[in-house]
């Protein structure tokens, strides 16, 4: 392929890195106007419900991903990744015209399978459209636009919920057409595994419920009480759901995932430390965010603007640690980075204040986060992804996207269950950021792992599915 065929292609398939990745982050600045809109109009949500404006959206998320990455690979990436792109865009545009909680929750699952569809396709296709030697640095590009998004997501959400919380989802519509029209034109297909079995749909319902479950025992337990019989029933209901849906990939032709990827050390290794670093990231953005709109009352342009600091150290960080320790491992990176995470949390929870002190409260911790998580996301990304044959990119790349979603909305529901029914107190955030620096430190001992054994030159063989 020409060299600027493969920078259009390259351009419109981490433009969906960007739309997920600006979604994510202008819904959490939303999250304290979306509740007082509804409670104006007479139906005030509880934080734990609004909690499932985000939880409803991870959950299906992750539970659809790696489904979804074996239908395209199976069936055709492009035209998996243009379906979602549609699906996604559509549901953007709906959930604007929410009328209460619940019908927003609906609405955000419906474009969570949208999301699900194009985020494995798009990572897939772009390892596809690739050179070997082009593959690991287009992995970390891939990552790092998320990051990007993430640095403008803030900024821009805070000054569209100026005019109303519905622009939060409708900017999404004029992204999502370019990313249409782009795809259609300059985006080679790529299909793998044509006479595969399809994907195992009833074990991605499983997981769906194993992590509902889960997510709705934590968040409920401060309301219905940790010992009643609704939140014992959904821990136990997570359990039988999260065994039954091992059992089952054992034994299925075509599980959602592989057994065989899991032989892989650096992909196995690198999944787990995701998903353990964005349960304290997961917690960490929400957490900042409702400190300074509920206790500082800051807007939600200027909380917009307070909290982009971070997330604009993101690109910055990964861009010049990769010019500067080009030889530097990338699971060196990821532990340096759950380190760097761990002491901007400690930072956080002993500076804490409920007396405004933007430069002196936040800025110390949250640039520690925001630099750590520029040194961890992106080498996660291409340490999970690198080794594995282009059969498998899409999966492999659904499952750590999988383990991303399922840490960041166990991460929002730690944080609902530990503020969720009481007032905004300065003990109750600081035990927050306490949760979100022992799980960054247990990222950083599961990142030791990633390369603790070479990875051999050859491609690691995982049999086609």
């Amino acid at each position: 392929m020409p060299a600027r065929s493969q920078r259009l292609v390259t351009l419109v398939l981490i433009g969906s890195a960007f739309l997920t990745g600006i979604d994510l982050f202008i819904v959490n600045v939303a999250f304290d106007d979306i509740g007082r809109d509804f409670a104006a109009r007479g139906a005030a949500p509880t934080l734990s419900q609004l909690s499932w404006v985000l939880n409803a959206y991870a959950v299906v998320f992750a539970a659809l991903l790696v489904p979804m990455g074996r239908l395209t690979d199976r069936y055709g990436r492009k035209a998996g990744f243009v379906a979602g792109v549609v699906v996604f865009t559509a549901a953007s545009a709906a959930c604007g015209f929410s009328t209460d909680v619940w019908q927003l929750v609906a609405f955000r699952a419906l474009q969570a399978v949208g999301a699900a569809a194009m985020t494995p396709a798009s990572l897939g296709l772009l390892l596809a459209a690739l050179p070997v030697e082009r593959k690991a640095p287009a992995a970390r590009l891939w990552a790092l636009t998320g990051a990007l998004a993430a640095a403008l997501g803030p900024a821009v959400g805070g000054s569209l919920v100026q005019l109303s919380w519905q622009w939060a989802f409708w900017i999404n519509l004029p992204v999502g057409v370019l990313l249409v029209v782009g795809a259609v034109r300059f985006v080679p297909d790529v299909r793998h595994n044509d006479g595969a079995p399809r994907p195992d749909l009833a074990g991605a319902a499983l997981v769906a419920l194993a992590v509902g479950a889960l997510v709705l025992g934590l968040v409920q337990g401060g309301e219905w009480g940790w010992s009643s019989a609704g939140v014992l029933a959904s821990f136990g209901a997570s359990v039988l759901a999260a065994a039954a849906f091992v059992r089952r990939s054992r034994h299925h032709a075509s599980p959602v995932v592989d057994p065989a990827l899991l032989r892989v050390p650096s992909f196995t290794w690198a999944s787990v430390t995701t998903l353990v670093f964005h349960v304290g990231f997961g917690a960490a953005l929400l957490a900042g965010i409702l400190w300074m709109q509920q206790v500082w009352e800051y807007s939600a342009l200027r909380t917009g603007l307070a909290v982009a600091l971070g997330p604009l150290l993101v690109p910055v960080t990964s861009i010049l640690v990769h010019r500067l320790l080009p030889r530097v491992r990338p699971g060196t990176l990821v532990v340096t980075g759950s380190l760097l995470a761990a002491l901007g949390a400690v930072v956080m929870a002993t500076s804490l204040s409920s007396t405004p002190s933007y430069w002196t409260t936040v800025v110390p911790g949250w640039a520690l986060i925001g630099i750590a998580v520029g040194l961890a996301l992106p080498n996660l990304v291409a340490s999970a992804t690198s080794g594995l044959p282009p059969a498998q990119a899409s999966t492999g790349g659904g499952v750590v996207t999988m383990a991303r979603q399922v840490g960041l909305v166990l991460g929002v529901s730690v944080l609902v269950a530990i503020v969720g029914t009481q007032a905004p107190s300065v003990e109750s955030f600081r035990t927050a950021w306490w949760v979100v620096a022992g799980a960054s430190l247990l990222a950083a001992v599961s990142a030791t792992a990633i390369e603790r054994r070479p990875a051999p030159r050859r491609r690691a063989e995982v049999a086609p599915v």
